[in-house]
């Protein structure tokens, strides 16, 4: 899992650096010219910091702006604790607090959970937070608009950007493959997204940083853990099964969560419905 933890934290601040800034803001323009616009994934538009995690401000592709506003992040990030194998969270209160970001990557202002909508380290390794302001609301006190989630997953090969709020830093790389089960310590996933490195070394402080489709710019998973030590299985160090129930150890690899089955629970008036036909979140 990929928390702030910080002894492994003062090792690595002394290599963050911003990225997705470009040529333009680099050096000075002889006259006025339009702002440049950035690839997608390439700034922190949307982008939450957590107290020991990332997130982003998210949206499903039919909210209106008059809906509250809704924030992503890893199951294990949830302020409880890490719910454990088999523990699904739902329609729970809470008082949490984010920080959203600018696209430049400072901060905008912060923003409140009421309740927690939804979270699960089991088949994925999601929370989400209702937010007691609209989107609208948001966009006019901060000027920060939501990602939009993608209604699909993501292909191999597909360009992907780890976009982490907790250190204002950008990984870039691309989907390497889809991951039948990911198994770690007592917790298993399906589905899991692999990363092609080099380029998303992910570290601590990066768990619930969204994967953003560098086509689209919407939102294809979420960042959630790596094998740090080539251990088999364990906390820290998830292990790949295949269908036929072989393990796999690949060391300094990284993983995202799917996001897209929210919208097989979502119901008319985009609450999460469990009891909803073809529903894939874990119940």
């Amino acid at each position: 899992m990929k928390l702030f933890r910080p002894l492994f934290a003062v090792a690595a601040a002394t290599a963050i650096t911003l990225t997705g800034l470009s040529a333009a803001q680099a050096a000075p323009a002889p006259a006025p010219a339009p702002a440049a616009v950035r690839a997608p994934g390439g700034d922190f538009t949307g982008i939450a910091a957590l107290s020991n995690c990332s997130g982003s401000l998210v949206r499903f592709a039919s909210s209106v702006s008059t809906d509250p506003a809704l924030i992503l992040t890893n199951g294990h990030c949830y302020e409880g604790g890490m719910p454990g194998a088999g523990v699904v969270i739902k329609d729970r209160a809470s008082s949490r607090s984010f920080t959203l970001l600018r696209p430049s990557g400072s901060n905008a202002g912060t923003v409140r959970a009421n309740r927690v909508l939804y979270a699960t380290m089991t088949k994925t390794d999601v929370t989400l937070y209702r937010l007691t302001e609209t989107y609208a609301a948001i966009q006019s006190r901060l000027g920060v608009p939501a990602l939009t989630l993608s209604q699909s997953a993501p292909a191999a090969g597909a360009g992907m950007a780890v976009v982490s709020g907790y250190w204002k830093r950008i990984y870039t790389c691309s989907v390497q493959s889809t991951i039948y089960k990911l198994r770690e310590a007592s917790w298993t996933m399906e589905s899991s997204i692999k990363y092609r490195q080099p380029g998303c070394e992910t570290i601590g402080g990066t768990s619930g940083s969204p994967i953003v489709s560098t086509s689209s710019g919407q939102v294809i998973g979420v960042n959630n853990t790596g094998n740090e030590d080539g251990g088999r299985c364990t906390l820290n160090n998830p292990c790949e099964v295949d269908a036929a129930g072989n393990i796999t150890v690949d060391q300094g690899a990284a993983y995202g969560q799917q996001t897209w089955w929210f919208y097989t629970c979502l119901s008319a008036t985009r609450t999460i419905d469990l009891n909803k036909s073809g529903c894939l979140l874990a119940k």
